[in-house]
């Protein structure tokens, strides 16, 4: 059975790893799954009937938000999702005077948030949002951002969630915008299809928020389409729709246009 001071070695250990500017991601994660196995042989985690000492909490604390951190580095979604689920009981059991509020509590709900949201988890991302104090709602940053992607969603103006990929408030926001711009993609790719049966490579540069042309081969592959040599983009003949069912995918597809449009005008 590990000691208090076994697990105090390993978390020592991997802070100083996960804090290296060359850290090594594979040793951060061995280090991790070490101290999550010192903590459960002694009190540290929320399962154990006995109580656990305010340094234990802490500790256990912080190894839990460097494994969020670690699991988002490593694009491993369900890990993520484990630690957050154990980290978010010591964010909502532990309070007050039992275990002061740590710097990262908020960056991380956070991050919880625009997870769900570009897992299209609706329902989710709204239930764990009542759970925050209107003040970090309102006016915390790490908040702010996903409740602002998730209101840019219900309005159509992918435009603009395009322009808050570059003013993520942490480094880690980004892999998960990266997931919800990869979904946004897709469905203004499968309106194109259906509205047309051909489009400039520009024009569908511009309308998939794609950072350059150089992009758009890629895209172009993955959706089945072709180029032609007169620079067009063209779609598969058999998915385009007859004009009376086509006519809500060709409306919100030229919506789509004057978004990008509007934000070449802005950049």
């Amino acid at each position: 059975m590990a000691s208090l001071n076994d697990v105090v070695k390993i978390h020592q250990s991997l802070v100083k790893e996960w804090s290296s500017k060359s850290r090594n991601l594979q040793k951060c994660e061995d280090l991790l799954t070490k101290a999550k196995l010192a903590m459960i042989s002694l009190t540290f985690l929320p399962t154990s009937h006995s109580e656990a000492t305010k340094q234990e909490l802490i500790i256990a604390r912080d190894v839990l938000e460097i494994g969020v951190q670690c699991a988002v580095e490593r694009q491993d979604i369900p890990a993520f999702e484990r630690y957050m689920a154990q980290l978010k009981c010591y964010y909502n059991d532990y309070k007050g005077s039992q275990l002061p509020e740590s710097a990262y509590q908020l960056q991380l709900l956070g991050l919880n948030l625009l997870a769900l949201l570009a897992q299209n988890r609706v329902g989710e991302f709204h239930t764990e949002l009542e759970l925050l104090p209107p003040d970090a709602i309102h006016n915390n940053v790490y908040i702010k951002y996903p409740v602002a992607l998730e209101q840019y969603l219900m309005e159509g103006s992918y435009n603009k969630i395009f322009l808050a990929k570059s003013s993520v408030p942490a480094v880690h926001y980004r892999f998960f915008v990266d997931l919800l711009l990869a979904t946004i993609r897709e469905e203004i790719g499968a309106c194109m299809e259906k509205a047309y049966e051909r489009m400039s490579a520009d024009e569908v540069v511009r309308m998939l928020g794609l950072a350059s042309k150089a992009d758009l081969p890629a895209f172009v592959t993955k959706r089945g389409w072709t180029s032609d040599t007169q620079g067009y983009v063209l779609f598969p003949r058999e998915k385009k729709v007859h004009h009376e069912e086509g006519v809500a995918s060709l409306e919100l597809t030229e919506q789509t246009i004057e978004y990008a449009r509007e934000l070449e005008m802005i950049v």
